[in-house]
């Protein structure tokens, strides 16, 4: 890769494609000089949402931010396929807080796929975000060290369930749209 090229890499994967945060931090005429056709652009944020799928973790959302993000300008269905597929497998056994971040974060990636995901696929990963959820609100509160719900803008399991309950509703607009 050209020296031109990877510095437009770089600016391109820091701001995850948000032509208008490149914008705000004064760099889009810089990236936009390097003349990137929009496929090499899909294969940089592919790549990048390889990598971000790796991390999936249940003790962090940090990973799935990204993919949220990434979400938002690259839209395929193997990022809903294997992220919903990382929840039902893994994310029962986190914190309350890790649990609900992730079902939120999982809408949002949804809502962002939605054009392009089967009906199939659209239900699966609903029916996974439900469950999670669901439990949120069944299960009693558990958060592990470093987690804070001050920094969610909740102030207990009250909260906690009030914002799992809307994601509930969420899945509900999100199926009938």
């Amino acid at each position: 890769m050209t020296e031109p090229t990877q510095r437009a890499k770089e600016l391109y994967i820091q701001f995850l494609g948000h032509f208008l945060n490149m914008h705000k931090a004064g760099v889009l005429k810089e990236y936009k000089s390097f003349e990137i056709p929009r496929e090499v652009e899909l294969e940089w944020l592919q790549e990048w949402a390889t990598e971000h799928v790796k991390q999936l973790s249940i003790r962090d959302w940090d990973a799935i931010t990204i993919l949220e993000s990434i979400s938002r300008n690259y839209q395929d269905s193997w990022i809903v396929e294997k992220v919903a597929s990382f929840a039902s497998r893994n994310i029962m056994s986190a914190d309350s807080l890790v649990r609900l971040i992730y079902a939120e974060k999982m809408l949002e990636i949804i809502r962002s796929h939605n054009q392009v995901i089967t009906k199939e696929l659209l239900f699966q990963g609903c029916k996974v975000a439900v469950q999670i959820l669901e439990d949120v609100i069944s299960q009693p509160l558990v958060i592990d060290p470093g987690h804070e719900l001050k920094e969610h803008n909740l102030k207990d399991k009250r909260a906690l369930n009030s914002r799992a309950r809307q994601g509930i509703e969420e899945v509900k607009v999100l199926i009938n749209s």
